[in-house]
């Protein structure tokens, strides 16, 4: 049977924060957590990165990105967590935190998860059409565009009636009133 302090050396707790954002406090502007979920996440002292971020992701889920509190740090200073020795080097961290902390009760480690940036993907274009409209030559064209369908071009009095454009309109702006054919 495993004691009480001994199981509290082999796990370590993540305090998890997902679906959220970090937003400035009003009364104070310090930076805080709001909205989304928090649930703690216990796991073995002795997980991978890889083992970790495959438990994030079943527990949020999808895939995330891991960014790391330090301990007594705020939110504006998380640090990304990318490999095992950043997560080695956070537990440590958190280590020290705990054995200079009064209550000798080790600290949940501040996790901040979020979605992780997706990369465009690129595949080749189906048609030819496709494929000129993606040609560096079509891109920059100079183009010229016709309203949409149903607006109505051209002048309107004060009493909000439209007229087409017209010749007069072009050459003598103020002209009050418009003939038309």
């Amino acid at each position: 049977m495993v004691s009480n302090s001994n199981k509290n050396t082999e796990t370590i707790k993540f305090l998890c924060s997902y679906g959220g954002k970090i937003l400035p406090r009003y009364t104070d502007g310090t930076l805080r957590y709001a909205g989304g979920l928090t649930r703690v996440l216990a796991v073995d002292r002795s997980i991978s990165f890889t083992e970790l971020m495959v438990k994030l992701g079943e527990f949020c889920g999808s895939s995330v990105n891991l960014r790391c509190q330090l301990p007594n740090g705020d939110l504006e200073t998380l640090i990304s967590i990318t490999a095992d020795e950043d997560l080695a080097n956070v537990i440590e961290e958190y280590d020290r935190a705990s054995s200079s902390s009064t209550n000798n009760r080790p600290l949940k480690i501040r996790a901040v998860l979020s979605p992780p940036k997706s990369l465009k993907q690129v595949s080749p274009p189906q048609t030819p059409a496709e494929s000129l409209r993606n040609s560096p030559s079509y891109r920059f064209a100079p183009r010229t565009y016709s309203p949409p369908a149903g607006y109505s071009v051209g002048a309107r009095n004060c009493y909000r009636k439209s007229y087409p454009y017209s010749r007069q309109v072009l050459e003598y702006p103020g002209v009050s009133k418009i003939y038309t054919h």
